[in-house]
């Protein structure tokens, strides 16, 4: 293909259509393609390296190079040129290879006879598969012409390995979609779950990627774009004009759809031979491959953007849809890139757990899958483009691991872990109705932290003594609009009857960060944990949190109400909100309406700044909730999303364990109730050394309470203090290691 015009290339995919064609095994197929690229690039070499694993090449085919080198040369990403390409997934061309900085001689190819090398990445919506590479004595730099159509060659081979083309023996030709994966995320939500894959968005396959009629093949893609932008304008008219964000992305969406770039790129690809939905598949791959290397965050968003858009074109080419017959399993694990909160909460408990490629701990997402107590496992790399509906997953919610289509010997053992857990929540039912009741006498309060009323039935069930955090935000973050006094009123009231008159602390909005609402314009701010959120937002935009305050003091009816603001950082936002709060109360009065019996107001201690608060604000707040979560990112400067910095901090470090003693001690001193409310009260471990610490109200998730309970019982807490105090006096940076040994002992 010494002339790569648009007939020449379409000539070279018919011919790489009708060896697919031939029911010929994997290996003769990528010999025979070999030759065929080999033939009409006018090169004396043509070579396809495939992945073995996650980090290895392998010389599967060649015509050229020493054939004996097929199977036995390999190299690791990033080394030589060819492991270059497939590490940057861009092209390397060049004119005299073996000058190349970063060049590997490979002596059993027999390659230092050729001078010119052109590589270019095999890969599927940004997913790498191998490298297809041509060669030449004479010293030639490849042109524009004939790099881009190496491109479409390689993005037709791509196809063909998905669809199972190059079968046959050893790892870099086993089948995909078949071997167990192992994907290391992050923990979003605890728990264990073993299920099937349901895809939230099923992926499209492109069974022709080759097509013979160019013009047919424009008409269709023309035809497609218009019923798109149709569609794109039709969803700008129903928008909520509210929804600002919503508005912002489909604008985005509109631009890439009139983009004469983007159309151009895939009529180009389509004249070459690509059938329409390759073409789009082709500008997809290649968008997502560009988002691995943009650092800016607006400009990868915008290529998320892209990507989107793609898919609804290719729904469109294909007649795929979402809906594509396929019934839900019994036990589905859901995958996808990322999903909103609403569309999870349509889920609802039907899901055994949730993996997220993208997501974040304390996203919409997160929040949802822990009110709902469903396993989270979040950046689980590319699990979308992995995994197939149907395929059999484990969650391991605790670790932050997923195993997909895992062994026997994986599965067995999985299974005898939640058998294990099982039996537990067996025994810890047995003393649901027993006080945790140290050794010592000393009596811990244990509540459940919810947000949904779906999760006030686990409130007896588990054992807890009340609500110790109830989340209003998640009624906001699900709706298109700010939801009305009189919706939430009724909501609250309904909580208040299903915990049956035991204790719910309700806190209030708790927006900002990672939790922005669909009608509230995001704010532009580099450290958004640092920023505008919660009570600054309340008290900057009082508005909603007066009419949130009014709905809580008309759900009460007469009953005892407690509120606690989020996010305090200093007394006199406390005195700013509990103000807000005392003229609703008047305003309601004089309205006549009914006042809660009993009013509690308090305070989220999150920030270590309040904790050094004058003594006034602890006499004044009627509770302290120490929010664990913030308070230890902020203690230890370390941002909880980041997985690089978070790990490397120990709740039990003994600078921790001293800051919460002080804030005991000066709780005491004012006789101001405290309790701990996060991740960390639901660790047994974590939970015994806070009640060491004097904390005698924890809250945390529901299925945390009875090993909590359990472990409590089974301790006297002078012993534990003990040995705290040991361990802090030794000079060590953790307790850890000596409350294990310690519990160890205790049997």
């Amino acid at each position: 293909m010494a002339n790569t015009s648009g007939s020449e290339s379409r000539k070279l995919l018919s011919g790489l259509q009708a060896v697919m064609a031939d029911a010929a095994a994997g290996q003769e197929r990528l010999d025979r393609i070999t030759r065929l690229i080999a033939d009409s690039m006018g090169t004396e070499v043509c070579s396809v390296y495939l992945l073995r694993d996650a980090d290895t090449l392998e010389l599967c085919a060649t015509q050229g190079l020493a054939p004996e080198s097929v199977h036995v040369t390999r190299m690791r990403l990033g080394e030589g040129l060819v492991g270059r390409v497939a590490l940057r997934a861009q092209p390397i061309n060049s004119a005299n290879a073996p000058d190349e900085k970063g060049f590997r001689y490979m002596p059993e190819t027999g390659e230092e006879a050729y001078s010119s090398f052109l590589g270019v990445p095999i890969q599927r919506l940004g997913e790498r598969l191998g490298v297809l590479v041509v060669q030449s004595k004479d010293a030639r730099a490849y042109s524009e012409d004939e790099v881009y159509g190496l491109e479409v060659v390689a993005m037709v081979l791509a196809e063909m390995t998905e669809l199972g083309a190059f079968v046959g023996e050893g790892a870099a030709l086993s089948a995909r979609h078949t071997s167990q994966v192992m994907i290391r995320g992050t923990c979003g939500q605890e728990g264990a779950a073993m299920g099937h894959v349901w895809l939230h968005e099923p992926r499209v396959v492109v069974t022709k990627p080759v097509a013979e009629d160019p013009e047919a093949e424009r008409t269709r893609l023309t035809e497609a774009i218009a019923q798109l932008r149709t569609d794109i304008d039709q969803m700008l008219s129903r928008a909520s004009t509210g929804d600002k964000e919503q508005h912002e992305v489909l604008e985005a969406y509109r631009m890439f759809a009139q983009s004469r770039g983007w159309m151009r790129r895939m009529e180009e690809d389509i004249a070459r031979g690509l059938s329409a939905e390759a073409a789009v598949e082709k500008e997809q791959s290649s968008a997502r491959a560009r988002m691995e290397t943009v650092p800016d965050a607006y400009l990868r968003e915008r290529l998320h953007d892209l990507d989107d858009l793609s898919n609804r074109l290719l729904r469109l080419l294909t007649g795929q849809g979402k809906d594509t017959g396929a019934e839900l399993p019994r036990d589905p694990v859901l995958v996808a890139r990322n999903i909103g909160p609403a569309e999870l909460l349509d889920y609802g408990r039907k899901l055994r757990g949730v993996v997220l490629e993208e997501g974040s701990v304390g996203s919409h997402a997160a929040i949802v899958a822990r009110a709902l107590a469903i396993p989270l496992v979040i950046h689980t790399g590319r699990i979308t483009t992995e995994a197939l509906n149907g395929d059999p997953i484990l969650v391991d919610g605790d670790q932050g691991i997923v195993h997909l289509r895992p062994e026997d010997t994986v599965a067995s053992a999985f299974r005898d872990k939640m058998a294990m857990q099982a039996e537990a929540q067996e025994r810890y039912a047995s003393i649901r109705e027993k006080p945790a009741e140290t050794r010592d006498g000393t009596v811990i309060g244990l509540h459940m932290n919810a947000g949904l009323m779906a999760d006030l039935p686990s409130l007896p069930s588990s054992g807890a003594e009340g609500v110790g955090l109830f989340r209003t935000e998640l009624q906001f973050l699900t709706r298109a609009r700010v939801p009305r006094r009189g919706e939430l009123a009724g909501l609250y009231a309904r909580v208040m009857d299903a915990a049956q008159g035991k204790r719910v602390v309700f806190r209030t909005l708790d927006i900002g960060s990672d939790k922005v609402l669909p009608y509230m314009k995001p704010q532009d701010e580099p450290n958004p944990a640092l920023g505008w959120r919660a009570i600054r937002v309340g008290l900057d935009k009082p508005g909603v949190m007066r009419m949130q305050l009014q709905a809580l003091i008309r759900a009460a009816g007469g009953r005892p109400l407690s509120v606690m603001f989020p996010f305090i950082a200093q007394f006199d936002e406390f005195t700013e909100a509990r103000d807000h709060l005392m003229r609703e109360i008047d305003r309601e009065a004089a309205l006549g309406h009914v006042l809660p019996e009993r009013l509690e107001v308090g305070a989220m201690l999150e920030t270590p700044s309040l904790a050094f608060a004058p003594r006034q604000f602890f006499e004044l707040a009627d509770f302290i909730s120490i929010g664990g979560n913030d308070l230890k990112q902020f203690f230890f400067a370390a941002d909880r999303e980041n997985e690089r910095v978070r790990r490397r901090y120990d709740t039990l470090n003994v600078s921790y364990l001293t800051f919460l003693e002080q804030i005991v001690h000066r709780c005491g001193d004012s006789d101001t109730a405290l309790s701990f409310c996060g991740e960390d009260a639901g660790r047994p471990v974590e939970a015994v050394c806070f009640a060491a610490m004097g904390l005698r109200t924890l809250s945390m998730r529901p299925a945390s309470i009875g090993p909590v309970k359990s472990l409590l019982r089974r301790v006297d807490l002078r012993e534990a203090r003990a040995v705290i105090t040991e361990a802090r006096g030794s000079g060590g940076q953790s307790v850890r290691g000596a409350m294990m040994d310690w519990l160890k002992r205790q049997g």
